[in-house]
């Protein structure tokens, strides 16, 4: 059983510590449950060839159970179960793979939002807050900003946790940390 609720979303900027928090919290609230790693980089160059290998070593040696799944993460959802909690990383990474494969954005975001919202295991979102920077200047990055902007809220408005984490803290914007959990 996991003290997390259903769905809990975790927003950050680039390297605010948002997957390390997410990690944590499904570690210390359901230390029972079978931890599932839905990992949606996909490596284009050696550089992240290296850190997916890297992630990949450190969550096996941690028990979990990683799916590669740059595209299909709302099949895996919709198989998960009840003894299983699950960590989507990151919700960012899987919209642009959506983009770049020419998918319909809405209608990918709208299959993500329902498995998320009917999923039989707890799921815990990563996800970039990219609404805070400077207005982008290519009409693909404004369409990329919009799109993940959209999906954020609509898998906030499911959620009954959302946590923003700045500088490794987090900055609880919906619900309640469990018990022990900062």
């Amino acid at each position: 059983m996991s003290t997390l609720p259903p769905l809990t979303l975790v927003l950050g900027g680039a390297a605010s510590g948002k997957s390390s928090f997410a990690e944590r919290a499904i570690r210390q609230s359901a230390p029972d449950l079978q931890k599932i790693y839905i990992a949606t980089a996909q490596a284009f160059d050696d550089e992240m060839h290296a850190k997916i290998a890297k992630h990949q070593r450190l969550r096996a040696a941690d028990g979990w159970h990683t799916h590669e799944d740059p595209l299909a993460v709302a099949a895996r959802l919709n198989a998960a179960s009840a003894g299983q909690i699950i960590l989507l990383d990151c919700a960012t990474l899987w919209l642009t793979n959506q983009l770049m494969a020419d998918a319909d954005l809405d209608a990918s975001s709208q299959e993500l939002v329902t498995a998320l919202a009917h999923c039989a295991a707890s799921v815990v979102v990563v996800s970039n807050e990219v609404g805070q920077g400077i207005v982008p200047e290519h009409a693909m990055s404004r369409r990329f900003r919009e799109a993940q902007g959209q999906l954020n809220q609509h898998i906030a408005r499911e959620a009954q946790l959302v946590v923003q984490v700045i500088a490794g803290l987090p900055l609880i914007l919906k619900g309640a940390l469990p018990q022990g959990l900062s």
